[in-house]
């Protein structure tokens, strides 16, 4: 998953990001309500845990605000308020759970996976498209029941893609997805797409991503 923290306590955040990179997430950290609306608009993100009580704003005005956006991921409170009007104002906000302090590691794991199962609207974790059905747990693609090795890159671009299927996603975007908040070189993206194409051949399925010239790349298969 990649996952959106938007925390002021930096030793809580740098526990969070650590825990969760460490289960195979890709974790982006903020700091301030202004710099996780940032991150909201700018970076693909699967989810967001926001905290209420922020430096320059409030987590309730924030969750508004990215809704308002039409962001549409799950949101995840972060509280050290335990009364009930509080839980109550924030899921009226637009948040979908919410979490109080202090949790335990295992609590979270299991509310992300719950919050993201149900946004995604599967029964079972998985993106079918065609023959190729990729696995969001287990990080895995088959095509027709057969296993298709990919790298963790490559399986990171398939999925965003096939997430977004029909759409036209630009090759700066597919940098953020595997690199984040780092640099990446642009001709990383069109060495992967062209070994995706390769492997897909190999399994017997026709080219599903094509290039849009100066736009980017696209899926063209249909999802379910």
């Amino acid at each position: 998953m990649r996952i959106l923290i938007v925390e002021d306590d930096t030793i809580l955040s740098h526990h969070l990001k650590t825990q969760l990179s460490q289960l195979g997430n890709q974790v982006q950290v903020a700091g301030t309500a202004s710099e996780g609306l940032f991150f909201a608009q700018n970076y693909p993100n699967d989810i967001a845990i926001i905290d209420l009580g922020l430096p320059d704003s409030d987590g309730i005005s924030l969750i508004k605000e990215i809704r308002s956006k039409e962001i549409r991921m799950p949101i995840l409170i972060l509280t050290a308020r335990s009364n009930w009007q509080d839980k109550v104002q924030g899921l009226d906000a637009g948040a979908d759970d919410y979490l109080v302090k202090p949790f335990q590691k295992e609590e979270i794991v299991a509310r992300l996976n719950a919050l993201v199962r149900r946004s995604s609207g599967f029964v079972k974790p998985e993106i079918v498209a065609g023959g190729i059905t990729v696995d969001l747990l287990a990080k895995a693609v088959s095509v027709d029941g057969e296993p298709m090795e990919l790298t963790a890159f490559e399986y990171d671009l398939l999925e965003y893609l096939m997430r977004h299927s029909r759409q036209v996603v630009s090759k700066q975007r597919l940098l953020d997805v595997l690199y984040e908040d780092q640099e990446g070189d642009p001709n990383t993206i069109e060495v992967m797409i062209s070994r995706l194409r390769k492997k897909f051949t190999k399994h017997g399925i026709d080219n599903p991503i094509s290039t849009i010239r100066g736009q980017g790349y696209i899926f063209e298969l249909s999802t379910k």
